[in-house]
């Protein structure tokens, strides 16, 4: 499992901003009321709804974080307005077309993504997207002879390590983000993974 992304904060379960919607327009109401003022919510669904919610949220903005298990019929995804400078994937840019062409995109969302198209962050995946290795983490793997074992990794890892990496806020971060995955690599091992706290 990949860890939750950067602009996304990961609270405690139980904490009181739970919402458990019914269906799929019950949890459309919730950003409909609260996009504006809300700070974020954990949204309690049942198997199989997750994607329905993701969309959903995207309509205004928002975006969700990797999901938890909360017993054997539901699990949980945390919300929250997508940050400035958060790139964008393929998936969620071609999820937007249809929901324009649908005329579901609410004007919070639009606004989010004008913003992002001015800012440069809805570019910013498309070389992660493409699964091209950035030059900085080429060079370093070379260097730690960890090429081989890179390419070889799953599709999910070459494709979200340089996510992690691109979205690096500050360049002794990206620089750190770049040793790490050369490191681990050489190791046989992926950087960036998520670990279930204990």
């Amino acid at each position: 499992m990949t860890a939750a992304p950067p602009d996304i904060f990961e609270p405690d379960i139980f904490e009181p901003d739970t919402f458990e919607p019914n269906n799929r327009a019950a949890w459309r109401e919730w950003p409909l009321e609260h996009h504006a003022t809300a700070s974020g919510v954990r949204c309690v669904l049942h198997k199989k709804s997750a994607a329905d919610a993701a969309v959903e949220a995207l309509c205004f903005g928002w975006s969700d974080s990797v999901g938890r298990k909360l017993d054997e019929r539901r699990s949980t995804l945390y919300f929250a307005p997508r940050k400035k400078g958060s790139g964008w994937s393929a998936v969620n840019k071609a999820r937007i077309e249809q929901l324009e062409v649908a005329g579901l995109l609410h004007a919070s969302g639009l606004a989010r993504i004008l913003a992002a198209k001015r800012d440069g962050s809805w570019t910013l995946l498309g070389s992660v997207d493409a699964l091209a290795v950035p030059p900085d983490l080429q060079t370093a793997l070379e260097g730690a002879g960890a090429l081989a074992r890179w390419t070889a990794f799953v599709r999910s890892a070459r494709r979200g390590i340089p996510e992690w990496i691109v979205q690096a806020k500050t360049a002794p971060t990206r620089a750190r983000r770049i040793e790490e995955t050369a490191r681990l690599a050489a190791q046989g091992e992926r950087a960036n993974r998520w670990r279930k706290k204990a």
